[in-house]
């Protein structure tokens, strides 16, 4: 039950238990986090794939304008889910550089650890909950 409330991004993965005793960022939670963005990574990349052959195969040149206009809705509905989904992507690959170069975990503004917990929700995170908190008050002031 405990995993379902902490769902990861992919599954199979259980989140990381760390000891009582155990350092922050240790090899072994690098470890895990770096199989999760990997494993991860894997998945969006298959669906992209699997996006692509879609279009394809049912890129049908249809004679009747409204199931044309349906499917090219259709297909750029995709096209955006693609889009976020490469963004993603490339957000792994710089989370993945961070565990290489040993800065991931940590906020990159003020330098505070970003927590286990916060990682398995979002492994791609890259500030800590104030500091990402403070972000989002600001842009909704710069928006508003």
């Amino acid at each position: 039950m405990a995993a379902d409330r902490h769902a990861l991004p992919v599954k199979g993965f259980e989140p990381y238990e760390a000891a009582a005793d155990e350092e922050y960022m240790s090899d072994e939670q690098l470890e895990h986090f770096r199989q999760l963005l990997v494993a991860w990574k894997r998945d969006l990349q298959e669906e992209v794939e699997r996006t692509v052959h879609h279009m394809r195969d049912d890129a049908n040149n249809h004679s009747d304008p409204a199931d044309r206009a349906t499917q090219e809705e259709a297909f750029a509905l995709e096209l955006r889910a693609r889009d976020r989904e490469r963004k993603l992507i490339r957000k792994i690959d710089q989370s993945l550089e961070k565990i290489r170069t040993g800065d991931y975990g940590y906020c990159e503004q003020c330098g505070v650890e970003i927590g286990l917990r916060r990682l398995e929700a979002r492994p791609t995170a890259t500030l800590c909950i104030d500091c990402k908190s403070l972000e989002e008050i600001r842009e909704r002031q710069n928006v508003a």
